[in-house]
């Protein structure tokens, strides 16, 4: 029985995915003077916005980012709830006893913004966010892990992008591909064969929690 069940944020918590893009546009076009497309800017993903304005705008780096945050938290009423039903699967989840967690590659300050935005502040047992160096998910995973003293057999983690699929395969735990978003691509991670793949938060809900083999 799973006794940990991680998430990712962006397009598993919420339909966050949108406004990075559009508070990336924002704050890097103007110093970069030009246009960006959202393959551009996507195509960036991985490490932290830190990580991102680092590659796009490398001399502008510190402006970059303090704009970036400051359109992201503007910007915000872009996605002004978490998906539907998630906060209910974490809660029951806490309920049972189970250890909720996050690790998402988003830096710091976003996650904290989004979390806060939510209501989530506080909700999750721990939270490992992302590096201007790169992707550290499965370090995440990781650290998750050590620090409640678990097996990677205990945990799955659920996230949206095929790159969770691999990160948490390289930390040896379950994953369930989140494929609710609109900006899910279902073809690709169904292609991956993560252990699980659900198009719904429903989905996801009544395997987890109404599933006596699961928690």
């Amino acid at each position: 029985m799973l006794k940990a069940v991680i998430f990712d944020l962006d397009g598993t918590i919420g339909n966050t995915l949108p406004l990075c893009v559009a508070a990336f546009r924002q704050a890097v076009e103007p110093l970069a003077g030009k246009k960006l497309s959202d393959e551009e800017i996507v195509a960036t993903f991985g490490p932290s916005e830190e990580g991102t304005i680092m590659q796009l705008i490398p001399g502008h780096y510190r402006q970059g980012v303090d704009d970036y945050i400051s359109h992201y938290e503007r910007l915000h009423d872009m996605c002004p709830e978490p998906f539907a039903g998630i906060r209910t699967i974490i809660e029951r989840l806490k309920a049972r006893g189970v250890t909720v967690a996050m690790v998402t590659g988003k830096g710091a300050r976003s996650c904290r913004i989004t979390l806060e935005r939510y209501g989530m502040d506080g909700l999750f047992d721990a939270v490992e966010t992302g590096s201007p160096q790169g992707q550290r998910k499965a370090e995440g995973i990781r650290a998750v892990l050590d620090r409640f003293g678990l097996q990677p057999g205990q945990a799955v983690y659920v996230g949206d992008a095929p790159s969770d699929v691999t990160a948490s395969r390289a930390a040896g735990v379950q994953v369930i591909a989140a494929a609710w978003a609109a900006t899910a691509d279902v073809e690709t991670l169904a292609a991956m064969a993560p252990d699980r793949l659900f198009t719904s938060v429903d989905e996801l809900e009544s395997y987890l929690l109404d599933n006596p083999d699961t928690v």
